[in-house]
């Protein structure tokens, strides 16, 4: 029977390398406690500080077919420990500039919904007191805005005077006015 305790790190390795447990409970056992207190003074968690340690020697037990180490191994576990807080440093900073973006985005989403919406009723408002209007102011006002011809176009297209396109158009902009005025007065959004 082995005894693990005097064997060195490089030793253990070369052993846990071809799947001796023993060996990686006695490396795990001689410097967990170490690299725990070196991950703790770098990140000031303790929970945070487990999770890293444990994680670097669990990534130790998982690569142990493919590990090449220089050096010693403290030296590597170190390394490898710096690089995890690093690693863990640089998630949070993503995490948080993501949470304030989603918090940035929640907050105008709401407002750009609110406002969307408030348009739509404004136009669905629009709409419905155009419905109102008298059939050939109507079709002028309509001409006007929402195929936007000129007076004179109307005019010919109809065969009205310029005067009578531009009189039903002031119109139905002052009816319009008064109706929407009125809507949301009574109906406000």
């Amino acid at each position: 029977m082995t005894d693990y305790r005097s064997l060195s790190d490089a030793e253990l390795v070369a052993l846990f390398k071809d799947d001796d447990r023993p060996a990686f409970s006695e490396l795990y056992k001689r410097h967990w406690q170490v690299l725990y207190l070196y991950a703790r003074k770098l990140i000031h968690d303790n929970t945070e500080a487990e999770d890293i340690t444990q994680e670097v020697l669990t990534y130790l037990w998982t690569k142990r077919a493919t590990l090449q180490i220089n050096g010693t191994v403290i030296s590597y576990l170190y390394g490898s420990v710096r690089n995890a807080v690093m690693n863990m440093v640089q998630r949070r900073k993503v995490y948080d500039k993501y949470l304030v973006s989603l918090g940035d985005f929640t907050d105008r989403g709401e407002y750009i919904t609110e406002e969307y919406v408030r348009e739509k009723e404004l136009l669905l408002r629009i709409e419905n007191a155009i419905a109102t209007l008298p059939p050939k102011m109507k079709q002028i006002f309509e001409l006007s805005r929402k195929e936007h011809l000129s007076q004179k176009a109307i005019a010919e297209k109809l065969n009205i005077s310029d005067k009578t396109v531009k009189k039903q158009v002031s119109n139905a902009i002052k009816i319009l006015k008064l109706k929407i005025h009125i809507l949301t007065t009574i109906f406000p959004f």
